[in-house]
């Protein structure tokens, strides 16, 4: 790989895309409490600080344990633009221009929450950073996949009533024991509706499930697929067809996918010639945002900044923005990297 560099503003302000972020798992814990007293609604920690030291997870399990507990606060339209809106400023601040933003409509509709009041929400957040902010956003609405497929197609029905606001469809919550092979029909559904696809796939699982979401599920993105190294053949799929791969190196340290982040395999899946960016998956569980996420990383494995500026390029070539607007972007990210050459 590349000769150390110093990490800082650098990487923290290249023009970028952020492809893997689920909007609840950005949820602070400040704002849980202050939302959480707005509607009256009683939580077993009795600080941030306790609710913080929670933070530690043993598996995937344990994270979305905790995860479901803290989104239980979220109640009001209000309660989601707040959510966003928080995200999305320190996204801009991390110099993401555009980001995909995962969310769990089953999270929120079990719980009785309508399908209108998260989504305008998330969707006017959204807008309003574009105004403001100028980074513009595309929402992925995901299954979760420890429940039945008949509750995906359920809920993609009723998501494809507000389909001018979503861009795509996604698969995430607990992997292993649900391989995508048993959401063929949604995803073929969302297909037929114009839906982009993207999928979880190969974080604890096999790498026949990353094969699944390409062949069954028709993925356009894998997200994770830190196991697809195991798989020689896939890895060169993967290479020959430039899939990306949203990896979230902060994540997968978390939850035990790598002792430390000197450990990750990124500089391997690189090295392949995979299409890898870096991504914050979780951001107020796991320790940091896209901006920590990069600079941190860079650190821990020695990567220069020529081949951060090439991870960001990755993140912006593998958005789903149309053709010209990502050309913009492109164009912004090579005279970003110009002006700071010596």
């Amino acid at each position: 790989m590349d000769n150390t560099a110093t990490p800082g503003a650098f990487v923290r302000d290249l023009p970028k895309a952020e492809l893997h972020v689920h909007i609840e798992g950005t949820l602070e814990p400040e704002l849980m409490f202050e939302i959480a007293e707005r509607n009256a609604l009683p939580l077993r920690f009795d600080s941030i600080a306790e609710l913080r030291s929670a933070y530690k997870f043993q598996d995937l399990q344990e994270f979305l344990d905790i995860y479901y507990e803290g989104a239980a606060v979220l109640q009001t339209e209000q309660d989601f633009f707040d959510m966003t809106l928080a995200y999305l400023q320190r996204a801009a601040g991390d110099g993401v221009r555009r980001a995909e933003i995962f969310f769990d409509p089953q999270t929120h509709a079990d719980r009785g929450i309508p399908f209108p009041v998260f989504l305008e929400g998330i969707h006017a957040a959204g807008r309003h950073a574009e105004r403001e902010l100028g980074i513009s956003t595309g929402l992925i609405l995901c299954f979760l996949r420890h429940l039945a497929p008949e509750a995906a197609m359920e809920t993609l029905e009723t998501g494809l009533a507000y389909q001018e606001h979503i861009i795509g469809v996604g698969l995430d919550s607990s992997e292993v024991g649900f391989p995508p092979e048993l959401f063929s029909d949604v995803f073929d559904r969302a297909g037929a509706a114009g839906l982009h696809r993207v999928a979880h796939a190969g974080e604890e699982g096999p790498p026949a499930y990353v094969w699944g979401a390409l062949d069954t599920l028709h993925a356009e993105r894998i997200d994770h697929g830190i196991r697809a190294l195991e798989d020689p053949g896939l890895v060169s799929r993967l290479a020959d067809n430039r899939i990306p791969l949203t990896v979230c190196p902060f994540s997968n340290v978390k939850l035990g996918g790598f002792t430390t982040l000197q450990d990750h395999v990124l500089p391997t899946m690189m090295d392949h010639g995979l299409n890898v960016s870096i991504n914050s998956d979780d951001p107020a569980y796991f320790g940091g945002y896209v901006g920590d996420n990069y600079i941190e990383t860079q650190k821990a494995l020695g990567l220069s900044d020529a081949t951060m500026a090439v991870i960001a390029r990755n993140s912006l070539e593998a958005t789903f923005l149309p053709a010209s607007v990502k050309q913009t972007r492109l164009q912004e990210l090579d005279d970003y990297v110009a002006s700071h050459s010596a």
